[in-house]
């Protein structure tokens, strides 16, 4: 039996256990899920928990995703390159192999129809979301990223590691209150919690007069996934904009993390399914 959880906080609007118990299924294996709370501060209790009591692997999400990164005894590309990690894979020997499945996820749930290349992108937040953000747009082709944030001064780290990271990329950040005309932008990712379930639901990230300003071309693309309808989704469904929810991120980062601990791959569309049911 395969013993997996999640760590992080809060974690009481989470779904990943629907999600990974139906993949689980859908490849005919048994396990546990455990959705393990876990405020920072008891984050090196909890790793030897973990280790002490037979996990085969975890996943890890807000706030911990960049502080996990501090014990790892290996990482993959993407989780190199995105400075987190979201997906860890204990060994026998019980060390820690970290992955960053959010780009797997964030880039797939992009349609194929959608060509970035050369384009300008708008992220709002500048935190571990988006970062896997900005890995996955740099490898769509994205010449230019916007950052939009409540704090500058915060956004520092990020933008300086960002822009190491991908040279070739033209990085700008800007204050989210004085958000410019983001009529140039190709796609608008949602980075931030806000317009999550319990967390200014029944709010959005952008003004109203923002959305009208938009190309009628433009993506926009909310990592948020409850509800699967937030705001923001609704009012650019409105103005005819074409939209992804944050739901399909999270479904397809969940079947790379299910492949990285069992070596299978899972049926996305039943965990879609629960994931739905659950909401």
């Amino acid at each position: 039996m395969y013993k997996l959880g999640i760590i992080g906080y809060p974690l009481g609007h989470s779904i990943s256990a629907v999600i990974q118990k139906a993949g689980l299924e859908s490849i005919g294996l048994d396990g546990v899920y455990d959705v393990m709370e876990t405020p920072p501060e008891e984050l090196i209790n909890r790793i030897k928990y973990i280790k002490a009591n037979g996990y085969n692997g975890f996943n890890v999400t807000i706030p911990l995703k960049v502080p996990m990164s501090l014990f790892l005894d290996d990482i993959d590309e993407y989780a190199n390159i995105a400075g987190c990690v979201n997906t860890i894979k204990v060994l026998e020997d019980k060390s820690f192999f970290g992955y960053n499945t959010d780009i797997y996820g964030f880039k797939k749930a992009i349609p194929a129809d959608v060509d970035l290349r050369g384009k300008n992108a708008s992220i709002l937040g500048t935190g571990g979301a988006a970062r896997a953000a900005v890995v996955g747009l740099s490898e769509k082709g994205v010449k230019e990223i916007d950052f939009y944030t409540r704090n500058i001064i915060n956004s520092r780290q990020t933008l300086a590691y960002v822009r190491a990271k991908f040279p070739d990329i033209v990085f700008n950040v800007y204050q989210i209150q004085n958000i410019r005309s983001l009529k140039g932008t190709s796609i608008i990712v949602n980075a931030t919690p806000i317009g999550m379930k319990g967390f200014m639901a029944d709010q959005m990230p952008l003004e109203r007069e923002d959305l009208d300003k938009l190309s009628s071309d433009t993506l926009v693309y909310d990592i948020v996934y409850n509800p699967v309808k937030t705001v923001l989704i609704q009012e650019s469904q409105k103005r005819g904009l074409r939209t992804i929810s944050g739901l399909d991120m999270l479904i397809y980062q969940a079947e790379r993390a299910i492949n990285i601990w069992t070596g299978k791959t899972p049926d996305a569309k039943t965990m879609k399914i629960a994931a739905l049911e659950s909401l």
